[in-house]
């Protein structure tokens, strides 16, 4: 990875708040597309990946002018963080999706499996690729996790969930080697849905996250969170996680939780020795800018449990339904906090 400063690096889960010249926010707000959202996009498909290639130098130049370490391209080309990649795979119906229905009778379409699920070739690789040509910081770029990915689909071909998943890991090892072969200094995968079946996650989730990420060569990272705060609020998030010890075993460098908002115990840390865990000190919930004073705390709240070595200060979760206002104060504190923090080390 290119160089970061000895403790305490900071980094971003993943998106960034896209402009409002670029999409729909009302339209955004409804929800997290599972299949393709054309509509999202504001912009006519003959100019979108112009207008896309802008909003991301824009969110890099904010990344580091707010002093983040280690930056992504704001998953600006992305309806979701999960839709543009389960949607490019061999042995998925785009034509007539699925449809799950919540515990609360929400109906939500989303991709139907129907034959083998193949990786076809990169989805992201230029995304990378530019992220690389407008910084000289490091770069991470976030995937979908195979356990997710299953989560979210409707299976109308697999008899074994196992073989699924598995299938699902191999397209994600063949799309993140792509993406380091792009010049990707670190791989995460996104596993929100861990905390959704922690029943099915003991079964299946860590054979697959393994599969996902072997021979990768380059630092990876799994983040957990439990849901955006603009989509799910924090009187829906619990105060622990349902499936966090079993992941100190995978096969990932680091794990990613969501700390600030739910005001995680972090005594968990201890659970994940020796990984490196990307700790949530933003809360994304609260629409005011923490102080670099308060970021500082939440950070040394969580050095009680894990040596600065092992800690990597982060928001709790991706930025993209923030105010970009708001995002860019936020990883200002984030910075200045992990500052202050360091420079108390000595």
């Amino acid at each position: 990875m290119r160089s970061v400063p000895r403790l305490l690096p900071t980094t971003v889960v993943g998106s960034y708040p896209q402009p409002d010249w670029l999409v729909d926010r009302a339209l955004l707000a409804r929800g997290v597309p599972r299949v393709r959202l054309a509509e999202l996009w504001r912009v006519p498909a003959e100019r979108l990946e112009e207008a896309q290639d802008d909003a991301t130098r824009l969110a890099i130049a904010d990344m580091e002018r707010a002093g983040i370490d280690i930056v992504t391209d704001g998953e600006i080309r992305r309806e979701s963080y999960s839709n543009r990649f389960a949607t490019e795979l061999d042995g998925i119906d785009l034509a007539r999706p699925g449809v799950v229905t919540s515990r609360s009778g929400h109906r939500t379409e989303v991709p139907r499996i129907v034959g083998p699920v193949r990786w076809k070739g990169p989805v992201e690789r230029r995304d990378m690729e530019f992220l690389r040509a407008h910084t000289t910081r490091a770069a991470k770029m976030t995937l979908p996790g195979p356990f997710t990915l299953g989560q979210q689909a409707e299976n109308a071909h697999y008899r074994d969930p196992m073989e699924m998943y598995l299938d699902f890991a191999a397209a994600v090892n063949a799309e993140a080697k792509a993406l380091v072969a792009a010049g990707a200094d670190a791989i995460q995968l996104d596993e929100p849905w861990l905390r959704n079946d922690p029943d099915g996650a003991a079964r299946y989730a860590v054979p697959a996250i393994d599969r996902a990420l072997e021979g990768i060569g380059v630092p990876t990272i799994v983040h957990l969170c439990f849901g955006y705060a603009a989509v799910v609020p924090g009187s829906a998030k619990p105060t622990a996680y349902s499936f966090l010890p079993q992941l100190a075993a995978c096969a990932a460098d680091q794990i990613s939780i969501e700390a600030a908002q739910p005001k995680l115990d972090l005594g968990v840390l201890a659970d994940l020795a020796p990984k490196t865990v990307l700790v949530g000190v933003l809360d994304l919930s609260d629409p005011t800018v923490e102080s670099a004073e308060t970021v500082a705390a939440r950070i040394r709240a969580a050095l009680a449990f894990a040596p600065p070595e092992r800690v990597v200060p982060a928001p709790d979760c991706g930025m993209k339904y923030l105010p970009r206002d708001v995002a860019f104060g936020k990883l200002k504190s984030l910075a200045e906090g992990a500052t202050l923090v360091r420079a108390s080390l000595g």
